[in-house]
């Protein structure tokens, strides 16, 4: 599926659009060049959101709160699932 937008861009951003699009560059279109920095921008949030999980899991371990491995990965999520429902 593919959806259009109509953005307003001060002249400095337009400008910098050009010199990044266009021949000698590495985007053809200007519409390739915001693509790719709009999914790098949703890559960085999403780095930061699994960065912030494993902080917080490191913080769980540390204040004891963790849960030992059976070797059952399963059993184990079941387990856990049910004991944090109630």
């Amino acid at each position: 599926m593919s959806s259009s937008i109509n953005l307003s861009l001060t002249d400095e951003l337009r400008k910098f659009i050009d010199q990044n699009t266009g021949h000698g560059s590495l985007y053809a279109t200007p519409s390739e060049f915001l693509r790719s920095l709009l999914r790098e921008k949703k890559e960085q949030l999403e780095a930061r959101e699994l960065r912030s999980s494993i902080i917080e899991g490191y913080q769980d371990a540390i204040a004891g709160r963790i849960n030992a491995f059976s070797g059952d990965l399963k059993s184990d999520l079941d387990q856990f699932l049910s004991k944090n429902r109630d």
